[in-house]
């Protein structure tokens, strides 16, 4: 990469406000044409809000942007690909019930009716191109994955793209597929694209980037390259202070079942069995990892347990009580306490347009004695929440749609981990969080498991599945393929339960 040419990207002191806050204030990036470009800062650190100015979703309030040497201004993301700009968001932009040679036509003016043999042969030079995984006549809502964020891809690059942005591209993958995607990316870089790469995973960091732009509190601190970097001195950039990055093993005794579960059988919306008669056990003191590609079943499980989703068959025992069939205010009452972090944090776990007093009161009225609600224990709460996690909020009052996600997040983890819960389910609790807000989490599901909590934790980082959980159960198509010791596997024997292969049967209960 020859630093004396025109950069393909260069944001001169970009600013941008929302209200009274500066979510970006002169920042100052460079990305040139073969480049991967690690984007790392905490949550609210203002990466999204600099990437939309890029993708001409935002329009800054100061500052300029040059495209290729020439400045130019985005009144929309339609003028951000017309410069030749593509972002693969990590929610796919695709409709469900079209092929992928649909969803890549669609909006350019019947171009694939004017000249649909041509136009199929450009986008299957593409493919071919980049070693591309797309079926063009397969519909969106058969695909895997990692052939949606393929045909995202190939969206972008028939469009003319040149500069890419990646937003959390391997968040929910395989390493099988992971390596899928590092080996797209070698080849856009070698074909002279510039890559810009968003991801809190800083191995990934390591991996592929050349160099590496830290953003905090809406500015630029430093722009490093990769080779004279490491791991923890990022870190320490990204957060203003050093660090620790490690997982500290806390030992347990297998010995007390605290859930089991039998037979299990759940159907989905569509009243197909989602969770295929599946049996396994929680120990008191045990944090039991699950592994597994989107879709598996690890969401109608954790909704089972937590009373959320009904059963079809099977039983679901906690301290030797059948619980199936009771809803969540049963548990409750029984004095089972089981907390629940769900994916859709704002849709099923908290309410936006409550504060944070308000948001943790929602889990706590019930146990408040007398006619009025005592809010100053709550609102003390709140406040330890803020300072432990370092929510970044203007008020513990203040509604929390108007905060970043990773610090909604951080509210929801807060109220659930403060509930000193005998069962903590947790489904992809660092989802988006930056590495020191992760580590933090970390410790904080260690501290619960010294208190003899249990825990149920559902995530994406198999290294970290490895180094926190006692045992990982991967889960495939609703079925378990493997019950692993975290000590003594691999991410790539993970990676191949994650996929269909089982373990042969006396391996299943590690």
């Amino acid at each position: 990469m020859e630093q004396n040419k025109i950069p393909y990207i260069k944001m001169n002191n970009i600013t941008k406000r929302f209200g009274k806050v500066i979510a970006n204030n002169n920042i100052n990036l460079e990305v040139y044409g073969g480049e991967v470009h690690a984007l790392l800062g905490e949550n609210g650190a203002g990466k999204s809000t600099l990437m939309n100015m890029l993708s001409g979703v935002y329009t800054p309030d100061g500052g300029s942007i040059l495209v290729h040497g020439k400045e130019v201004k985005f009144a929309s993301p339609k003028d951000a690909i017309d410069s030749g700009i593509g972002m693969i968001y990590q929610h796919f932009k695709l409709v469900d019930n079209m092929t992928a040679v649909e969803n890549i036509i669609f909006g350019q003016k019947g171009k694939l009716f004017l000249n649909k043999k041509k136009n199929i042969q450009k986008i299957q030079n593409i493919i071919d191109k980049f070693n591309l995984e797309v079926e063009l006549n397969k519909s969106v809502y058969e695909m895997s994955v990692g052939e949606k964020q393929n045909l995202e891809i190939l969206k972008v690059l028939y469009r003319g793209a040149n500069i890419l942005i990646l937003d959390e591209p391997t968040a929910v993958f395989t390493p099988q597929e992971s390596e899928k995607l590092f080996k797209i990316i070698d080849k856009m870089k070698s074909e002279g694209c510039a890559v810009i790469f968003i991801t809190h995973k800083m191995d990934e960091v390591m991996k592929m980037a050349d160099r590496i732009t830290i953003l905090r509190k809406g500015e630029t601190i430093k722009t490093v390259n990769k080779k004279d970097s490491n791991p923890k001195e990022l870190t320490e950039l990204m957060v203003g202070r050093s660090v620790e990055l490690s997982i500290k093993t806390v030992p347990f005794k297998k010995e007390n079942k605290l859930l089991e579960v039998k037979n299990l059988k759940v159907l989905n919306e569509d009243k197909l069995e989602i969770i295929k008669n599946i049996n396994f056990d929680v120990f008191k003191g045990e944090i039991l990892g699950i592994a597994g590609v989107a879709g598996s079943g690890q969401k109608e499980l954790c909704e089972a347990i937590a009373g959320i989703h009904k059963i079809k068959d099977g039983e679901i025992i906690f301290e030797g009580e059948n619980i199936e069939g009771q809803n969540p205010r049963d548990i409750i009452t029984k004095g089972i306490s089981m907390s629940f972090i769900p994916e859709d944090r704002l849709g099923m776990g908290l309410v936006a347009s409550m504060d944070m007093v308000d948001n943790i009161l929602l889990k706590n009225y019930q146990s408040q004695k007398g006619m009025f609600i005592k809010r100053k224990p709550i609102e003390a709460k709140a406040k330890e929440m803020v300072s432990t996690l370092e929510i970044k909020t203007p008020s513990i009052n203040y509604p929390i749609r108007y905060l970043s996600g990773g610090n909604i997040q951080k509210i929801l983890l807060g109220r659930e981990l403060s509930l000193n819960p005998k069962l903590l389910i947790m489904a992809y609790p660092v989802r988006g969080l930056d590495v020191n807000t992760c580590y933090t989490i970390y410790e904080l599901i260690n501290e619960e498991k010294k208190k003899g909590s249990s825990i149920i934790y559902i995530g994406e980082d198999l290294d970290v599945l490895m180094e926190l959980c006692d045992r990982v159960m991967v889960m495939y198509n609703g079925e378990i393929t493997g019950i692993l010791n975290a000590k003594n596997t691999s991410r790539e024997e993970i990676g191949m339960l994650m996929v269909g292969k089982k373990l042969e049967e006396e391996a299943l209960d590690a």
